[in-house]
């Protein structure tokens, strides 16, 4: 039986959407944020030495982070969905996204969220974060379109990357300006997968 050792609020709840989407069983093991700090419980350390959420169990299998998990996950059960063929046009196009991601786009959103909280003190950083906002959503959005996802116009395995990098910069309202990218992003969570993994997963609400 496959187990999320799923946190409240994180990047675990793109893990739950994927399982929705595959249509597998699994088992969600809970841990809640501390209401102070907003860091992970001590008890994930039992899990995994970084003590972070995503982790994945699987038999004696144990999977951490987001885009190891979402390739294991479609590679062991997907039988062809949401990854393209090795030797197709779209295999690096994926592979770019899947990475790009948290690799990338992240970065200026979790700096963004820091600064925030540092108020005045962080003053001489916004001019560069704003400008690798734009930068990057600028190109996603460019990227994206009129099309419905990131790769083939069809669901991937970069899309469960990509969402939770957007729903972060619509909380912190970074992501106003990019017309194709909260079309998609509201497309996303119409979806009846999506809405049954937030279901499972119990709060998630980033803020915004």
């Amino acid at each position: 039986m496959i187990t999320v050792h799923h946190l409240n609020n994180s990047r675990s709840q793109r893990i739950l959407w994927l399982l929705e989407e595959l249509g597998l069983d699994y088992e969600i093991a809970g841990y809640k944020r501390d209401a102070t700090t907003n860091l992970a419980p001590p008890e994930l350390v039992k899990v995994h030495p970084l003590g972070k959420s995503p982790v994945v169990t699987d038999g004696g299998v144990t999977v951490a982070e987001s885009g190891a998990i979402v390739e294991y996950l479609i590679r062991k059960y997907g039988k062809g969905k949401f990854m393209p063929a090795e030797n197709s046009a779209d295999f690096v196009p994926w592979l770019h996204w899947m990475h790009y991601a948290e690799g990338s786009a992240m970065l200026p959103v979790m700096l963004t969220l820091y600064t925030m909280r540092l108020g005045d003190a962080a003053a001489p950083l916004r001019p560069r974060l704003e400008s690798e906002i734009a930068n990057h959503f600028g190109y996603m959005d460019k990227a994206l379109g009129k099309n419905d996802f990131f790769v083939g116009n069809t669901l991937t395995g970069a899309d469960f990357q990509i969402v939770f990098v957007l729903e972060a910069a619509r909380s912190l309202g970074l992501l106003k300006p990019f017309t194709s990218l909260n079309r998609y992003l509201d497309a996303v969570h119409a979806r009846p997968a999506y809405k049954r993994g937030v279901e499972r997963g119990g709060q998630y609400d980033l803020g915004g």
